[in-house]
C-alpha cells in the first residue's frame, strides 16, 4: 500500500510510503478487536466499589418484636436488608475485572485495526517533525493544516517526544502515542490515525511480522 508523504503545512512532498499488506491490508477480524478493547476497558476498572452487608454493619441485636404471637414473620435485626438504613443485599464487593488476552490475539486485533482505518482511507502520512517547545497552539495549528481539526486524531511517532506529547495533552480530540504504545482500542477511538513517516517502517517490528 502506497500512501503520499504529506508535511505539517498540509502540502505534498512528492515523496511516497509503502505499508506493509499484512499489517494495512488484511480483512478486519471484528471479534478479537472486540475482545481487545473489551480487556483494555476492563483493565481501566479500579474495582474498589464496596457495600456494606449485614456483618458489616454496626447496630442493636436486640429483637425488635416478639418472635412468635405478631401475625408476621420472625423480625430479628435492626440491620435487616427489608429495613432503611440496613445491609445490603448482594451488594458489590472490591474485585479485579482484567482478564488474559493471548499475545496472538492482540496482534491480530491491532493489525485489524489498523487495516480497518486503511480500508476507510483514514489514514495521513506526515513528514517527521519536531516541536523546540511544548506548545498547545503549535501542535493545533499543524492538525488545521491537515485539515482534522473537527476529527479525533491519533499522531503515531517512531519513538516517545515529550515536546509533542504536552503539546497535544489538552486538545480533547488529539492524542499521542509511540507506535510500541499502540493499541486497539485508541486506533478505534480515532477518527484519522496520522503516522509519522519515520514511524512507518516500525510497525513489522512491533507487531513481529516476520517472526
Amino acid at each position: 500500500m502506497e500512501l503520499k508523504v504529506i508535511n505539517i503545512e498540509g502540502k505534498e512532498t512528492g515523496r511516497t510510503v509503502s505499508l506493509n499488506e499484512e499489517v494495512f491490508g488484511i480483512e478486519p477480524n471484528t471479534h478479537v478487536m472486540w475482545l481487545d478493547v473489551k480487556q483494555y476497558l476492563a483493565n481501566q476498572r479500579q474495582g474498589t466499589h464496596a457495600s456494606k452487608e449485614k456483618s458489616l454493619l454496626s447496630g442493636s441485636t436486640r429483637k425488635l418484636r416478639k418472635q412468635k404471637g405478631g401475625g408476621g414473620a420472625r423480625f430479628g435485626s435492626i440491620k435487616s436488608p427489608l429495613l432503611r438504613g440496613g445491609a445490603r443485599i448482594f451488594g458489590p464487593q472490591p474485585r479485579d475485572y482484567s482478564f488474559k488476552l493471548n499475545k496472538k490475539v492482540k496482534r491480530l486485533a491491532r493489525i485489524s485495526a489498523l487495516s480497518q482505518k486503511a480500508k476507510e482511507n483514514n489514514i495521513t502520512v506526515l513528514e517527521g517533525f519536531d516541536l523546540e517547545t511544548p506548545k498547545t497552539s503549535g501542535y493545533l495549528d499543524i492538525i488545521k493544516k491537515l485539515n482534522l481539526l473537527d476529527k479525533k486524531t491519533l499522531l503515531v511517532l517512531n519513538e516517545s517526544n515529550k515536546n509533542i506529547y504536552l503539546s497535544s495533552r489538552n486538545l480533547r480530540k488529539a492524542k499521542v502515542v509511540s507506535v510500541y504504545d499502540l493499541n486497539t482500542y485508541d486506533i478505534l477511538n480515532a477518527q484519522n490515525v496520522i503516522i509519522s513517516e519515520p514511524a512507518a517502517s516500525k510497525f513489522d517490528e512491533f507487531l513481529k511480522i516476520n517472526e
